[in-house]
């Protein structure tokens, strides 16, 4: 517990240099600059208490914190509108100002006019503020939002978060008063408090029209790897404790006969929509939905995307509505081009949403890719299916759960089938990031290191790395002109997850040669084009044959995980 308290410090601190809390910083800085020196203590305590008791006890009524057009959001736009107009008026600021002023005897006992109306202040930011959510802070928030409510270990982790989120903007706080107090020295009148006050203003009536959580998607666009913390937060020691403070899923059950496994969550915390305007299970009551939890460069997704096309084609004009909940794996998941991409590529036409911050994840407290949650026409959990297989009981549930909702006349069952891995895949997926990695005789470290493969023969399922490679928690990158990923396989179709800087190309060689029997994604000559952030298809044979692979990869390619098939 200690240990994760610690992380959660160090991650709310992190956060707090990330470009997500943009979008409050004017009117924490605006607000710090003016009144006692005490002032910005109170906006960032203010901040800290209300930003806390949004993750912990209002999480089940405002969807997360405070992006939904909440009651405590609406407040909080009208604080900060108001104390903008007050600084705006020097008149109005000395009337509000005088009574606050006289609260401050039951505060600091030394001068520190202003600390009484900054807690107003921080406590409207507190509702507002939305920092990008990791896994621990997304692991509280699926905590709390759960039918059971926040543990106490929950809050606990959700306090010293917060502390580490408030010590770094209790430092922008002074800071930004300090370089203001010079302005004003050589400002006139009242410039610099009618100046604030336009800014306190104009940040209250942004987020009256959303505009800040716009400025937030567009900055997760820009910099979607920028992640001070993300590193420690996918440890495997945070990624253990995290384990520990969530509760088992109330939805693993067995199927067999349909029960009632209680109501399902609401989509939480999520980004943008495609396919379809912004849905929610209320307005989809009356309606059977098959909630598909996917990713689109996980192999086992993309083989059961077929039959989740085929039941919404089939079955989507009797009552059965498809959302797809895209819940990245890898960073660059994130990034909405991508998903827009591979909606396209894929052909899908049901509606699609982000679950970036694994706000929707946590509410079912999912544990895997792909996951597939029925609800039926109340809006219960009925059936579910984790990995691939059993599509013929899947269908039957939709077609029961259709019935039940009063849809006659069902058409025959579907033709559309799963693609199915191959009978004697013999090789499981391998990921190339420190944490993941197994099966290599010298395993990617974090940071730079030189890597030399022994001479001889690779054993099934035996990897080697060749040349200098700069190592992070999601994947490997060559640092010198080019390295070498070698291993012995046996399936018949072999994938690799990569990206790259603007457009490179890594070779492939099946069992030494370039060429052979290569995959969609690969040429004549062995070259694969990397262009985009997805799976690339490698290698495909007719059948599981035993092979070795060996992908050269040039500096400004990054590698992930190799799936198999």
């Amino acid at each position: 517990m200690l240990l994760l308290m610690l992380f959660a410090l160090i991650a709310g601190a992190g956060t707090a240099i990330t470009p997500c809390v943009l979008p409050v910083l004017p009117a924490l800085l605006s607000a710090s600059a003016l009144g006692g020196r005490r002032r910005p203590l109170g906006i960032v305590l203010g901040l800290a208490v209300t930003f806390t008791i949004a993750i912990v006890a209002l999480t089940q009524l405002v969807n997360g914190v405070g992006l939904g057009k909440s009651t405590t959001r609406t407040l909080a736009i009208i604080v900060l509108i108001g104390f903008g107009v007050v600084l705006m008026v020097p008149s109005l600021s000395q009337r509000v100002q005088a009574p606050l002023s006289r609260l401050a005897r039951f505060g600091p006992k030394t001068r520190g006019d202003g600390f009484i109306s900054g807690l107003g202040v921080g406590a409207a930011l507190g509702f507002v503020c939305a920092p990008c959510a990791g896994p621990i802070l997304g692991a509280v928030i699926g905590v709390s939002a759960s039918p059971g409510g926040p543990s106490v270990r929950a809050v606990v982790i959700a306090v010293t978060y917060s502390v580490g989120l408030s010590a770094v903007l209790l430092a922008y706080g002074f800071g930004g008063r300090a370089v203001l107090t010079r302005i004003r020295k050589v400002a006139r009148g009242h410039v610099v408090e009618t100046v604030l006050g336009l800014v306190l203003a104009a940040t209250g009536f942004a987020m009256a029209f959303n505009l800040d959580v716009r400025f937030e998607n567009a900055l997760a666009k820009s910099f979607p790897s920028f992640d001070p913390t993300n590193g420690l937060e996918q440890s495997a020691a945070v990624q253990n404790r995290l384990a520990a403070l969530r509760p088992a899923s109330r939805f693993k059950t067995a199927a067999d006969t349909l029960p009632d496994k209680g109501q399902a969550p609401d989509f939480t915390d999520t980004q943008r929509w495609f396919n379809s305007p912004p849905l929610s299970l209320k307005r989809l009551r009356g309606k059977v939905v098959l909630v598909d939890f996917w990713t689109y460069t996980c192999i086992n997704c993309i083989r059961t995307l077929p039959f989740v096309k085929g039941l919404y084609h089939q079955y989507h004009r009797y009552g059965l509505e498809v959302v797809g909940v895209e819940t990245p794996e890898f960073t660059f998941e994130q990034n909405a081009a991508n998903v827009a991409q591979a909606i396209k590529s894929d052909g899908i036409e049901y509606p699609v949403v982000q679950d970036n911050r694994y706000g929707t994840w946590n509410a079912y407290q999912n544990e895997a890719w792909p996951a597939e949650y029925l609800i039926d026409a109340d809006g219960e959990v009925r059936h579910t299916q984790f990995g691939e297989g059993d599509y013929s009981q899947s269908e039957d549930a939709v077609r029961t759960l259709l019935r039940a909702a009063g849809a006659k006349h069902l058409p025959p069952r579907m033709t559309a089938h799963a693609v199915m891995a191959s009978s004697q895949l013999g090789t499981p997926e391998t990921y190339l990031d420190p944490q993941r990695a197994q099966g290599f005789v010298d395993p990617p470290k974090p940071g730079t290191h030189y890597y030399h493969a022994p001479n001889g023969q690779i054993g099934l399922n035996q990897w080697e790395l060749e040349g200098s490679f700069a190592a992070n928690s999601q994947g490997i990158t060559p640092t010198g002109a080019r390295g070498y990923v070698a291993g012995g396989v046996q399936a018949q179709n072999a994938y690799l997850v990569m990206t790259a800087r603007g457009t490179q190309r890594a070779r492939v060689l099946v069992n030494g040669k370039p060429g052979v029997e290569r995959g969609s994604d690969v040429d004549s000559r062995g070259y694969v084009t990397v262009k985009g952030q997805r799976l690339y298809n490698l290698v495909k044979l007719r059948g599981d044959q035993r092979f070795s692979l060996t992908v050269e990869l040039p500096h400004g390619i990054t590698a992930y995980d190799f799936t198999f098939g």
